[in-house]
């Protein structure tokens, strides 16, 4: 590696070794009260547009105490729900807001490995990142997974793009991790292409990046018209032992018949694969949800910077979207 790309990537590489600290009793003050309103929140403070305004409210209510009052989340979250929490003395101090989010905690998080976890956690203070167009694709797949989840019962969603290479393999990762955070192993996603290559290395070192296990099976799947070799991969992010944890990823058709072939939600994440593909054969919602190609910068000194902004991208939107789901199932 050049010095020209170490200059590039170290930003990144620091970033990645503060991760840690976000997760468990280290989170602080702010951060433990934002999970908590993300948990308990009103639909109207918890909409992706006004989380800008939610992180404000909640670091003046928090003031240098650390402890939420009444008067402090009144608007972000219901007062019953509150006082349910708060108990007698009408407040929550640090310790209150850590047994709450611990007694809520879903089993599926904690399996998830602790890299992945910081990740997760990081993503879920950046939901202000999530363009306008992208909250709108969100508010459709949610609505979607609280008309159709039911617990226990698997769930599909299928994210495709062209080559079947880069965002749609980071949108089903995510998808997938995003699921598991908030508890809803059961919401499975897949990729799948319009035209197949291969999984992409870049791809693979972006996931690596965050704690994902990814190693070759040692199979190689059907290629497409490339004729570029298409290795069979092994995905992980949580105990390999349990399947709801792991899929087997490679390039393919997104009518593959690895994937679901009906009752699923099909997320289109690139723009030639949205407009090239209007009818997706076997879904029961279409979402357009198009992403910039990170394969623009291929060969460039900051390519891994954009593979990783891409990956997030995408999943702080699934982690909106999984936590928006959780929160409105809870209430029916």
């Amino acid at each position: 590696m050049t010095f020209k790309q170490v200059r590039w990537l170290a930003p990144a590489l620091l970033w990645a070794m503060t991760l840690p600290a976000l997760a468990g009793d280290d989170a602080g003050p702010f951060l433990r009260s934002l999970w908590l309103v993300q948990r308990y929140g009103t639909a109207d403070a918890l909409s992706v547009s006004n989380d800008t305004k939610l992180k404000g409210k909640l670091a003046k209510s928090l003031g240098k105490d650390g402890i939420l009052t009444r008067s402090g989340v009144e608007g972000l979250m219901d007062l019953s729900t509150f006082e349910r929490l708060a108990g007698n003395d009408g407040k929550l101090d640090g310790d209150e807001i850590r047994k709450a989010l611990e007694t809520d905690r879903p089993k599926a998080r904690e399996m998830l490995n602790s890299q992945i976890l910081a990740h997760a956690d990081l993503l879920t203070t950046s939901f202000d990142m999530i363009e306008e167009r992208h909250q709108i694709s969100g508010v459709k797949l949610t609505d979607w997974i609280v008309k159709n989840y039911q617990v226990g019962q698997p769930l599909h969603v299928v994210v495709i793009c062209t080559g079947n290479s880069r965002r749609s393999i980071l949108g089903a990762t995510m998808g997938n991790i995003a699921a598991s955070y908030y508890g809803m192993p059961e919401i499975r996603f897949h990729s799948g292409g319009t035209a197949p290559t291969a999984f992409n290395p870049r791809t693979i070192t972006a996931l690596r990046s965050i704690g994902v296990e990814i190693e070759p099976t040692g199979e190689e799947a059907t290629r497409g018209e490339s004729a570029t070799p298409n290795p069979i991969y092994q995905i992980s992010w949580g105990p390999k032992e349990t399947p709801s944890f792991g899929l087997k990823e490679f390039s393919k058709t997104y009518f593959d018949t690895s994937n679901p072939r009906s009752d699923f939600a099909a997320l289109m994440v690139c723009g030639e694969a949205d407009e090239g593909c209007p009818l997706v054969k076997g879904a029961s919602a279409r979402i357009s949800m198009p992403y910039l190609d990170p394969k623009i910068y291929d060969g460039s000194p900051i390519e891994a910077l954009k593979y990783a902004e891409r990956r997030d991208d995408i999943g702080r939107l699934m982690l909106s979207v999984m936590m928006q789901s959780r929160n409105r199932l809870a209430t029916h």
